[in-house]
């Protein structure tokens, strides 16, 4: 099978699978847009309802998202045992210092990991906090399974799932998308 071929089907079945996180809890599907790289972004009114994110974080003390509420949070889901989450962690810290003068956090979540060598892959690459979730449990309540590692989703300023990445990202791809969502308007209440 031809590089290109293998490509083409792996994005299509990740895309697939990205679009759960554009769904309802009442299992309506909505209808959410797929770039050309892969990147499912969903339009605010097709977003649903936010995910619960909350644990403790990786240096101690306890972290829930609701917390970060008016905020775009980038979560980042990642483990130290992952050769493509070490490439994507200087654009993600790079990210992060570009944008949260606007209003935008960002939040690692360590997945089926040891806290020391989590603890050890963070220092002096990220400045941002992470949850320990070493049985996955988070990233699988946000349809992310294990082996697709790292993906990265962006909760607009209500927490609803905006964007979902199931890859690396660089800070060229991501510092837009998470830009658009930041300027996107509060819904009327």
């Amino acid at each position: 099978m031809t590089a290109r071929r293998w490509t083409a089907g792996l994005l299509a079945t990740v895309a697939a699978v990205a679009l759960v996180g554009c769904t309802s809890s009442k299992g309506q599907e909505k209808t959410c847009s797929t770039t050309s790289d892969g990147i499912i972004e969903c339009a605010p009114d097709q977003r649903s309802a936010p995910p619960k994110l909350a644990g403790e974080l990786l240096t101690g003390g306890t972290y829930d998202v609701n917390q970060a509420r008016g905020q775009v949070v980038v979560v980042n889901f990642w483990g130290s045992w992952c050769a493509p989450c070490r490439a994507e962690a200087d654009d993600l810290e790079a990210t992060y210092q570009a944008t949260k003068g606007s209003g935008v956090s960002f939040l690692g979540i360590n997945v089926q990991d040891q806290r020391d060598k989590a603890k050890a892959f963070e220092e002096g690459r990220v400045t941002y906090p992470s949850l320990f979730d070493p049985s996955s449990r988070l990233a699988l309540d946000l349809d992310i399974p294990p082996n697709t590692v790292p993906a990265t989703v962006v909760l607009d300023r209500e927490g609803r799932v905006a964007v979902v990445i199931r890859a690396a990202v660089k800070q060229e791809g991501l510092q837009p998308v998470v830009e658009r969502v930041a300027a996107e308007k509060p819904a009327p209440n």
